[in-house]
């Protein structure tokens, strides 16, 4: 028996400041049907997702919803159609604790008119069963993981009995268990009649739980067709315009002296007994699962973290970082994962966020240098293909990649000797990511020091020369990023097997 469609966008067309985004898009979804919409960034994604959750609306074209013609004018109407939409960018409210964000807006009252806190929790005691996950309810959403904050969204959205929902990289945030977990409830979801539009650049994630893709290329329809049939290079090739090599990126250059030396560098808790060289001209890569401890060791390095023990050498001299202004000072940057809370500042425009750390490259006589600051960012954003019409927007404008590509356009700018990226290329197309790569090729060809922190083991595979496997705040093996492989790291980085000397360093 066919199945019946419950979205048709027919035609939807919208521009911004005159510059079209999406030119006559057509997009069915069935129900019960797991649907992948992909494309690169800036390929009009966002946008259509957007209109279909009352976020804009369209300049033109019709929206029906179970066949019936509707006009979606804001969240709460696309709400009412049983259209729940998860965004990348987390909407969690970080003051409030996570029932008041699971019923925000549709909280529960007893007869008396006051609220049922306790009926609440229970009912996203429940909830959060269902994906595996116990949390307290009274929590304040700020002392939590991000992987449980991406969690609660989804609950929220499971709470509200919705019948279609739009997934925006669902999984950036998630440990390899609680990826397994949510899509075997996907597929429970969608054999309960429920449908799915599912945002990712992990092709590999599409291929394992989507029934039909679409792709979307500046703005236009350009190919779709059911998963199981295509081929993971046809579809790459359709998202860019070209094949995308697999293989690992070859660097040119020689090591040289040590840039940065840590010795026993310990944090209760969070890491324990790190110790790794970084010479300049080398990329080495951190890895791991969630709760590995990667991102807290290099907060404390950069400062962002004070209580730890051990030693920290910048190009042999031993000092203590215990603000973020020194590091700099030292010469260390760092690019950290969490662009919404961590790497921008929403209100401010896409040129004003790249040149926020570099300010005095365009300063004269305490007067900023507006046209300099512009040729230096027409330098970044044709090297670093940042899709913008214009760069006084606010960033938050911007799609989620491309704002990421504003991050790394701040930190180059910065100039630092020692740059630390905190998972890169996460929510960055294919395409994207292979000139980020390309980028931090070049940066080590011009004798910096780079370390990659990433939960991706192709990623650390392309461009490492050593990759550092943690597992519960220790690093348990150290192997050569052109002799092992993704299965190797991932028994490492699972504690299934573990390096008898730790002590060894590949810097041959």
């Amino acid at each position: 028996m066919a199945l019946k469609s419950f979205i048709n966008m027919n035609n939807i067309e919208k521009a911004f400041n005159g510059i079209p985004v999406l030119k006559g898009v057509s997009f069915e979804v069935e129900k019960g049907q797991i649907h992948a919409l992909l494309g690169e960034n800036g390929a009009g994604k966002s946008t259509l997702m957007n209109i279909l959750g009352g976020v804009i609306e369209p300049d033109s074209g019709t929206i029906e919803v179970n066949g019936d013609e509707v006009r979606i004018a804001d969240t709460r109407s696309s709400q009412s159609h049983g259209i729940s939409f998860i965004h990348q960018e987390l909407n969690m409210v970080t003051d409030l604790r996570v029932y008041e964000n699971m019923f925000l807006g549709s909280e529960l009252r007893n007869k008396l008119g006051f609220l049922n806190v306790e009926e609440m929790c229970t009912q996203t005691n429940n909830i959060l069963a269902k994906l595996g996950v116990e949390i307290n309810p009274k929590k304040y959403v700020r002392d939590l993981d991000t992987s449980y904050k991406q969690l609660i969204e989804i609950s929220k959205a499971l709470l509200h009995n919705s019948k279609l929902i739009i997934m925006d990289e669902p999984t950036s945030s998630l440990a390899e268990h609680e990826v397994k977990r949510l899509f075997d409830l996907m597929r429970n979801l969608k054999q309960s009649g429920v449908s799915i539009i599912y945002i990712s650049h992990k092709l590999k994630e599409i291929k394992a739980v989507c029934d039909y893709y679409t792709v979307l290329r500046d703005g236009n329809v350009v190919g779709s067709g059911e998963v199981e049939n295509e081929e993971l290079d046809n579809i790459t090739k359709l998202m860019v315009g070209k094949s995308i090599s697999e293989e690992r990126f070859s660097q040119d250059s020689e090591l040289g002296p040590v840039a940065l030396e840590v010795t026993n560098l310990t944090s209760e808790g969070l890491f324990k007994a790190i110790d790794f060289t970084v010479h300049k001209g080398e990329i080495i890569g951190f890895i791991g699962l969630a709760g590995d401890g990667r991102t807290e060791l290099f907060e404390s390095i950069f400062g962002y973290r004070k209580r730890y023990s051990g030693e920290i050498k910048v190009n042999g001299q031993t000092i203590k970082i215990g603000h973020p202004n020194q590091a700099l000072q030292a010469g260390i940057g760092f690019v950290p994962k969490d662009r919404k809370e961590n790497a921008i500042i929403k209100d401010l425009s896409v040129i004003h966020n790249m040149s926020l750390s570099s300010l005095g490259h365009f300063e004269k006589l305490g007067i900023l240098q507006e046209n300099k600051e512009l040729s230096t960012f027409q330098y970044y954003k044709e090297k670093l293909n940042i899709k913008v019409y214009n760069p006084r927007i606010s960033i938050d404008k911007l799609s989620g990649g491309n704002q990421q590509k504003v991050i790394i356009a701040k930190w180059l700018e910065v100039n630092s000797d020692i740059i630390i990226f905190d998972n890169p290329t996460q929510g960055i197309d294919v395409g994207a990511k292979r000139e980020i790569y390309e980028h931090i090729i070049s940066l080590a060809e011009q004798g910096k020091a780079v370390i990659i922190l990433s939960s991706e083991a192709p990623e650390v595979l392309k461009v490492c020369n050593t990759i550092h496997v943690m597992y519960q705040g220790e690093i348990t093996a150290r192997l050569k990023g052109d002799e092992t492989s993704e299965d190797e790291i991932m028994r490492y980085a699972t504690g299934s097997k573990r390096e008898v000397n730790q002590i060894a360093e590949y810097t041959s």
